[in-house]
């Protein structure tokens, strides 16, 4: 038994070895590394991307060029696609997602021609988001809302897209939205709203803090809240990177003095979890080596610890945690799962509302 147990610990010793000496690391220098983000220049992904790329770059082996080709269209599923089919698989090529990839997934749209289990996700990056108004409106904060006569327009990217949130919001609010579809991009619809041709608007954290700040520094804009987050418990608490500002429930029980319930904000709550908890994910393609998936965690890890990034991760992310590895897993099933019954509600409200067809 002494020699059966001293040969099974050999044994398990050599294969332990055997795993370390098999887990290459793959190096990338003199190598350009295509980097597909799926929107136009100058939205919230292509900035979440430009933010990474140089950190990416000097923690991958051979410092390899990160390039950023930005592919928009039919809100975002042409980039999707076209990585699903033509993406090397030899770590020459990643994906940067965001809600508006996961949605049109999630909810069966016919252009999709993508699947989220044939990826490998290296980088999970939650987000949050805040709506405002024009100053000039009379709206000082959420109590005013009530006395609002207006019919506020709000630019989309369209209904299926990430845009399904603020739009469930504002229905389960009770506000009188009109949306005005054909935005490219969250910063087309920044910028319409700029124009005064949009009268409330909506950004990921990452583009509030940069681009609407300022804005609302100057005091042109009015904050009214933000989504929120969601705790272990599935109950909406305050974005921490927005810790002044209400979120979406508290919104709720001001205007109707109660808490929100019943399937609508059900399911709002199950997008809202599907679409920003893992709102922008960095994936390798289906088929890729366990060497380069490897090689590509432990540059992430390498990035999350670069002091640099530490300095500058607030003003770029907010306070959110950056995921890698088993969590990166964890919230990627978060995002690209919904259940049957929410995904049925949202699939008839869409219809009924924008006549979306299915």
């Amino acid at each position: 038994m002494k020699i059966v147990k001293s040969l099974i610990k050999s044994g398990l010793a050599l294969g332990m070895l055997l795993n370390v000496v098999n887990a290459k690391e793959v190096n990338f220098e003199g190598k350009t590394i295509e980097w597909i983000i799926p929107f136009k220049a100058g939205g919230g992904s292509d900035k979440w991307s430009r933010f990474y790329a140089p950190l990416l770059s000097e923690a991958l082996p051979g410092k390899p060029i990160v390039v950023i080709k930005n592919m928009p269209g039919g809100g975002s599923t042409k980039g999707a696609n076209f990585f699903a089919q033509r993406a090397s698989k030899d770590g020459l090529t990643i994906f940067g997602t965001s809600g508006s990839t996961q949605f049109p997934y999630l909810l069966d749209d016919k252009r999709v021609r993508y699947d989220y289990k044939n990826w490998e996700v290296v980088l999970g990056s939650p987000t949050g988001g805040v709506v405002y108004i024009p100053s000039n409106l009379g709206v000082k904060n959420i109590n005013d809302l009530k006395n609002l006569k207006t019919t506020l327009k709000f630019g989309s990217q369209g209904a299926t897209s990430l845009d399904l949130i603020p739009l469930l919001a504002f229905d389960i609010l009770g506000l009188d939205v009109e949306p005005i579809f054909g935005m490219k991009g969250r910063k087309d619809g920044r910028l319409a709203f700029l124009r005064g041709e949009a009268t409330i608007d909506y950004q990921t954290s990452t583009s509030y803090i940069k681009n609407v700040m300022p804005t609302e520094n100057e005091g042109k804009i009015i904050p009214l809240f933000s989504w929120g987050i969601l705790d272990e418990n599935g109950d909406l608490k305050r974005d921490p990177t927005f810790p002044n500002l209400p979120h979406l429930g508290e919104v709720y029980e001001a205007l109707h003095g109660k808490k929100p319930s019943g399937n609508a904000f059900s399911a709002w709550k199950t997008f809202y979890a599907a679409g920003f908890s893992a709102q922008k994910m960095i994936f390798l393609p289906k088929g890729v080596s366990n060497d380069v998936l490897e090689t590509y965690e432990k540059a992430i890890e390498k990035v999350l610890d670069n002091e640099n990034f530490k300095k500058s991760r607030i003003i770029n992310l907010g306070v959110y945690e950056q995921t890698v590895g088993k969590k990166a897993k964890k919230l990627k099933e978060l995002a690209t799962t919904v259940s049957n019954e929410d995904k049925q509600w949202v699939k008839d409200w869409l219809t009924k509302k924008y006549n979306v067809q299915f």
